[in-house]
């Protein structure tokens, strides 16, 4: 954001004096940059520098501005227009109507992965009517605790969710590689009051090892790394230049390795009649099809894109 920009957010006489007029500013710097949702990400930014959330922006559009408030917007803006995630500039993400904290080391969680949740939910809901409760009475008679793994949690939006929205009793448990990506997780279970136990170490063997050690899963959800490092230049700066690589790219050359190797872990993971969760990438549908074969079946996503496999 040059200081001679039209328009441009600065401490000049004619900067911005309300709530609303830092918000026009705000979405056509955005706009001007060729931002994707620059309104979205405007309103998040100007209501991160006001301390408030979009609910309470909206309520305050007429209220005057301080000066440090003008400077902090600016310093967000002049950061998003660098192509930095808004999501690590304000340090969290919406996802499953919650807030999950996030920033650097931690893959953004993606509306797309709700769909492992919604689909989470519906096989638990038809588990616990066939063992004989009524739809929304609550308890079934003597119900075990079911026990849910998340292999690969980044931020934990899968597991803490999980945790808070399946039905009945649940006992959740999180893998990851990467302690940074964990430091959010515990962050964000202890924030939405979720009870997850979190490993560190690799996916798999870590998996196995528990299964081994306290028994088979009813439920195995996994958001994989799924982009050939080969694509890395068509993803977006946010994306390619903020995001871990740990959590992106799938192995040079292999990029089903994921959906392949939780495949073949079906028979230590699973107990009889649980089922396996994998969100796939845009393309890897159809070949997520063919790998699992009869035992499989690929949901799409609002955008009819194949975007979860489930495995039982």
């Amino acid at each position: 954001m040059s200081a001679s920009a039209p328009g441009e957010v600065t401490g000049r006489p004619d900067a911005p004096r309300t709530a609303r007029e830092m918000l026009g500013l705000a979405r056509s710097f955005l706009e001007r940059k060729g931002l994707g949702d620059s309104r979205r990400d405007a309103d998040l930014l100007v209501a991160s520098a006001l301390g408030l959330d979009r609910l309470g922006l909206y309520m305050r559009l007429d209220q005057p501005l301080l000066g440090g408030e003008v400077d902090r917007a600016r310093d967000l803006l002049v950061r998003r227009g660098r192509r930095e995630p808004t999501a690590y500039i304000v340090g969290r993400r919406e996802f499953f109507g919650r807030d999950f904290l996030v920033g650097p080391g931690v893959l953004v969680p993606r509306p797309e992965t709700e769909l492992i949740v919604d689909r989470a939910r519906e096989i638990f809901q038809a588990s616990r009517l066939g063992a004989g409760s009524e739809e929304g009475s609550g308890d079934v008679l003597d119900e075990p605790t079911r026990r849910v793994l998340d292999i690969g949690t980044g931020s934990g939006c899968l597991a803490v969710t999980l945790a808070l929205e399946l039905p009945g009793s649940v006992e959740v448990h999180g893998i990851d590689l990467s302690e940074d990506a964990l430091t959010w997780a515990r962050k964000n279970a202890a924030a939405l009051g979720a009870g997850v136990t979190f490993h560190q170490g690799d996916g798999l063997r870590v998996a196995a090892a528990l299964a081994a050690q306290d028994g088979p899963f009813d439920l195995v959800v996994s958001n994989p790394p799924y982009v050939e490092p080969e694509e890395r230049e068509g993803l977006s700066p946010e994306v390619r230049e903020h995001e871990p690589p740990l959590a992106l790219y799938a192995p040079a050359g292999d990029p089903d390795f994921w959906i392949r190797s939780l495949a073949e872990l079906r028979p230590v993971l699973l107990k009889p009649g649980g089922a396996m969760l994998i969100e796939l990438g845009h393309l890897q549908g159809p070949r997520a099809a063919a790998l699992a074969g009869p035992s499989g079946t690929v949901h799409a996503d609002l955008a009819e894109i194949p975007r979860v496999l489930e495995l039982s």
